[in-house]
């Protein structure tokens, strides 16, 4: 079982670098590469939108919400686009052992959790 999930995982991660390479793509339609773009940094990002140690909704996003929506983007993606990016991928994990981090997707859910924390005071305090 342990084997499987981490299959599982390591196919995520392999899927996260093909919708890397697909936002890159000229022929990907604009709002695929909007989402492709909004995942991709979210999946690449250092820091989870919802930290994993709250209870069941750390995990949901780990577990289900990004596996869907990769899923989903895979399913708008044109077939073509969507061969040639992964032969990209393939390209790219053969040549580097390193995967991108999005250090601006990290900053963008510090800053959504800033705000949140501001609007909480506002609420309980203002």
């Amino acid at each position: 079982m342990y084997a499987r999930l981490k299959q599982w995982a390591r196919s995520i991660k392999r899927q996260t670098m093909i919708l890397w390479f697909c936002w890159k793509h000229p022929e990907t339609p604009l709002p695929v590469k909007l989402l492709c773009l909004l995942v991709v940094s979210y999946a690449l990002s250092p820091i989870d939108l919802i930290p994993d140690f709250i209870p069941v909704l750390g995990l949901l996003d780990d577990l289900v919400i990004l596996p869907a929506s990769i899923w989903l983007i895979i399913r708008l993606i044109p077939a073509p686009v969507y061969a040639q990016s992964k032969q990209q991928a393939d390209d790219f994990e053969r040549a580097s052992s390193q995967r991108p981090r999005s250090t601006a997707a990290a900053e963008v859910i510090v800053a959504i959790w800033l705000l949140l924390a501001v609007l909480c005071y506002r609420w309980l305090w203002g």
